[in-house]
């Protein structure tokens, strides 16, 4: 197991700084260690209060570790004054830490200042040369750099400056970013870029301060820089999309999002294979497109295809009864995986959808059945959309749930030139989309 000291203050809501640390470092499988530089009282509204601890003492915790338990990577966090930047950078110094990750923590996401101007200037001198990665978001990337950050050129611009500072690698962070939610990593050649769906849930307390220490757990393990801020990334992008709803402000991420992952796992595939069973049960031939059908349940705060499962090869028939060749599987699906997806960026309980054939006989029996229908036209498709290969789903979903007051029960579309009509019955589960589905067959006898 690999020993992960973070160096940062505490923060008595749980959610961000030393807590949130040791939190994403255990989850990961390092052992987590502390080094406390402030005691703070906060919450989700803001911070009331800091009391920063003796320079010696800061000084005393780092060496107790570090001289008896040994270290394979340090992350820092909150430092606060001149005095504690430079007394952490000696320590790393003298026990030739290799791998250093500074999350240069400046302001709260309430606006707290966290970091004094004096403070920037012994981190930029002292700090950053000997960092491995240093992982500044927007308004920090502007302070290190001198520039203002606001967009992909600026960002590149500003890892460039900051780079010259002396870490061997800088992610400048996009969070704050209008649109695609992009990092750009640069190793002082080479750009990279790790972008992920824009999660709009408010509870992203200490969203930085998890990234970091997902860094520094994996890089402590082993994984090359690039791998390890790309696993981070999907660490904490699912941790965000499970945020807990705590407290009246910015509620915590949630690091053992990770854990959740593998644990739901089995539930999904249990509840699949119970829907699956109730379908074919059923004479449902009639309802299965020219394309065939599937059904689809994903992971609780799914963020691709891979966390949603489906059924590999579809769902055909034979005769007046529906055919299932293969056990449900992760990944199965790419088309209903979308739906499903886009659905919970609305609500993130409408984990489940199944397509079915369009006909104006069927849509009549969905409305006889009491089901709710929303639509979206093809033909309104822009040109971008449908030039990216898979997003015309994501782009009908949002358009049909834009529109509609509450959630459907199924959202069509009359199709156009090469593209089938159809229907796509939603839920949140695979056995309540079963049963729409069940529903609108019975309705036709």
């Amino acid at each position: 197991m690999k020993r992960v000291l973070t160096v940062a203050g505490s923060d008595s809501g749980g959610g961000a700084g030393i807590q949130a640390d040791l939190k994403a470092i255990t989850v990961l499988g390092g052992y987590a260690m502390s080094a406390v530089t402030a005691v703070t009282a906060q919450n989700t509204i803001g911070v009331q209060g800091v009391h920063p601890l003796p320079v010696e003492f800061i000084r005393l915790q780092m060496e107790s570790v570090i001289s008896d338990i040994g270290v394979d990577a340090v992350k820092t966090g909150m430092l606060g004054a001149p005095q504690v930047v430079e007394a952490v950078a000696d320590v790393f110094r003298s026990y030739l830490v290799e791998i250093v990750v500074v999350d240069p923590v400046m302001v709260t996401k309430s606006g707290d200042t966290l970091l004094s101007d004096d403070a920037r200037d012994a981190m930029k001198k002292l700090l950053l040369p000997i960092a491995r990665v240093v992982t500044p978001n927007l308004p920090e990337a502007s302070v290190l750099s001198g520039i203002q950050v606001k967009g992909i050129n600026a960002m590149r611009e500003a890892a460039r400056k900051i780079h010259e500072l002396g870490p061997r690698f800088v992610l400048v962070k996009g969070g704050h970013l209008r649109g695609r939610a992009v990092d750009i990593l640069f190793d002082g050649e080479n750009f990279q870029e790790y972008e992920s769906p824009r999660l709009d849930g408010r509870n992203t307390h200490g969203t930085g301060c998890t990234f970091s220490a997902a860094i520094a757990t994996l890089l402590a393990q082993g994984r090359s820089v690039p791998d390890a801020v790309g696993e981070a990334k999907h660490f904490i992008s699912r941790a965000i999309a499970m945020g807990i709803p705590l407290g009246r402000g910015h509620g915590p991420t949630n690091p053992y999002a990770q854990v959740l992952l593998y644990k739901d796992r089995e539930n999904v595939l249990n509840e699949m294979e119970k829907a699956l069973g109730l379908l074919l049960e059923a004479r449902l031939a009639r309802l299965i497109p020219e394309v065939r059908s599937n059904l689809c349940y994903a992971l609780p705060g799914a963020l691709s295809y891979m966390d949603v499962a489906g059924v590999p090869g579809r769902i055909s028939t034979v005769g007046d009864r529906l055919l299932i060749c293969r056990s449900p599987a992760f990944g199965a699906s790419r088309h209903i995986a979308r739906v499903v997806l886009a659905a919970m960026r609305k609500d993130p309980q409408m984990r489940a959808a199944m397509n079915i054939k369009y006909s104006k006989d069927i849509l009549m029996q969905c409305r006889k059945a009491g089901l709710t229908t929303a639509s979206f036209d093809r033909r309104n498709e822009p040109r971008s959309i449908r030039e990216r290969e898979g997003s015309t789903l994501d782009w009908g979903t949002d358009m049909a749930l834009e529109s509609f007051q509450g959630f459907p029960d199924l959202i069509f579309d009359e199709g156009d030139v090469g593209k089938e009509p159809m229907i796509r019955v939603l839920g949140k589960n695979p056995s309540e989309v079963a049963g729409k589905v069940i529903r609108i067959g019975m309705t036709g006898i």
